[in-house]
């Protein structure tokens, strides 16, 4: 775009003397403050009228992507509709004005309301307890692990160090592990996609009595459903050791089967995820933990509060307008989306696991590998249509993953615009393969260096001396 306001720092819109703002009358005297708590220089403030601020801050927004403005099939990260009901829920002000210190009496109904989630999950779960305590998945996960830890030492077993992952887990899971203090054992997955049940056998048959738990994603990160689930149940608890269902793929699961019912014992739940709130950016994240009856004695203490509360607010608001016959149509609807992509695409883009998957699926790059097109620019090339990429060079078993998740709320229309548009690039990177090699070549702009911006972020703003410019 060439408007001057969409372009540039608010900070470079900046002219010496501008105001935008009035502070009111100051009704609270004059107080001296401490010197050493003076900045030694005035702050570098942008001064701009408040119409120049406006459009700024507004053509900004404009040109944010989420799932009210596009399509966004984010492989392994279930990027679902934010019903606006659980909006109007959650800002009701009875709710929104609580203080997390008022006395105990005055928040009843709060409290009730945390009760009832509870409730509802055990119900879809198949576990008997939550914590709604962590703060977001991966503090859902570090708590889920010091419940089992806290489960041995109970019992005066403190050689149980071990937490047994498969090769094709989230990052999340050995990296939480860590943080706990356990060893990570890794598990090989077979040629299908599924844990390697001989592998994880010789692995129980070496060092079982150290194994705490086993750590496993239902369906799996390749979006299949371990068909083995309950002879690897039988053989971890068999062992003395527990297990723990990571909940970033529960949303298939709904209406279909219970972590609890698979031989889970812990797991924890991304509410912003499945149950459909706010989800990316940083937060706001909510991640209660589950366990069966016996553990819930186990809870670390991990926050005085109950977590994020309006994020519970608004999966308790999504829960109650499913109802009971509805939730147990999410699973099939977003399984059934997923095949019907995979199976629309699966001639043009290299299939590595033919079978029917879950709710998410995973291709290995274009199948015609001449072009020298990557995964990295059917992604970039995406953007130019307007749809958010997927999870791209995610698992790592396949050289160029390329992740799609649909959720069950994408019309057909959706789905057969993002399938038409992927056969359009597969078909530009036949005949014009440096159109998508440059990609995207209609945003604000081009590709970034990824590992630069990683390794030296600019993230503040700094002013340019004029023989720099």
């Amino acid at each position: 775009m060439n408007n001057r306001l969409y372009g540039n720092l608010i900070f470079e819109l900046s002219k010496e003397g501008r105001k935008g703002y009035s502070l009111p009358k100051n009704h609270f005297g004059s107080y001296e403050i401490p010197a050493e708590m003076k900045r030694a220089e005035e702050a570098q403030l942008p001064e701009c009228d408040e119409l120049t601020v406006v459009r700024h801050y507004t053509n900004l927004s404009n040109n944010n992507f989420g799932v009210d403005t596009g399509f966004y099939p984010l492989g392994s990260c279930t990027m679902k509709y934010n019903p606006k009901i659980n909006e109007e829920m959650a800002a009701l002000p009875q709710f929104q004005n609580l203080h997390p210190e008022q006395p105990v009496e005055t928040v009843r109904g709060a409290q009730a309301l945390v009760t009832l989630l509870e409730k509802s999950l055990c119900a879809l779960t198949g576990l008997a307890h939550f914590t709604f305590k962590p703060y977001a998945g991966a503090h859902g996960e570090l708590t889920g692990l010091m419940t089992i830890d806290n489960y041995h030492r109970s019992r005066g077993d403190m050689a149980r160090k071990k937490v047994i992952v498969p090769d094709s887990a989230h990052g999340t899971n050995p990296a939480s592990a860590a943080v706990c203090g356990l060893e990570i054992v890794e598990v090989k997955s077979l040629a299908n996609g599924q844990v390697d049940f001989e592998d994880l056998q010789r692995l129980v048959a070496e060092q079982g009595t150290e194994i705490a738990a086993m750590m496993m994603t239902n369906p799996n990160t390749l979006g299949l459903f371990e068909t083995r689930i309950p002879e690897i149940a039988q053989l971890i608890h068999d062992c003395g050791g527990l297990m723990y269902y990571d909940g970033a793929n529960l949303n298939p699961m709904l209406g279909a089967c219970r972590p609890g019912d698979m031989g889970f014992d812990v797991m924890h739940i991304n509410l912003h995820k499945t149950f459909s709130t706010p989800h990316g950016g940083g937060g706001p994240g909510a991640g209660p933990v589950g366990v069966r009856e016996g553990l819930q004695d186990c809870f670390p203490f991990v926050s005085p509060y109950q977590g994020n509360y309006g994020v519970m607010m608004r999966a308790y608001a999504y829960i109650l307008s499913l109802g009971r016959e509805h939730v147990k149509e999410v699973g099939p609807l977003a399984t059934l989306n997923a095949n019907y992509i995979k199976e629309s695409l699966k001639d043009v883009y290299e299939l590595p696991i033919n079978t029917i998957c879950c709710h998410e699926f995973v291709f290995d790059g274009l199948k015609d590998k001449s072009t020298g097109v990557t995964t990295m620019d059917v992604a970039k090339r995406l953007l130019d249509y307007g749809y958010h990429a997927p999870t791209i060079y995610f698992p790592l078993l396949f050289h160029e993953s390329l992740m799609i998740e649909p959720t069950e709320n994408e019309s057909k229309e959706t789905l057969d615009g993002f399938i038409a548009v992927m056969r359009q690039i597969a078909e530009e990177a036949k005949t014009d393969p440096e159109l998508v090699k440059g990609a995207p070549h209609d945003t604000p702009i081009g590709r970034v260096d990824d590992v630069l911006a990683a390794k030296h972020p600019v993230t503040t703003y700094r002013q340019l001396q004029a023989e720099n410019v």
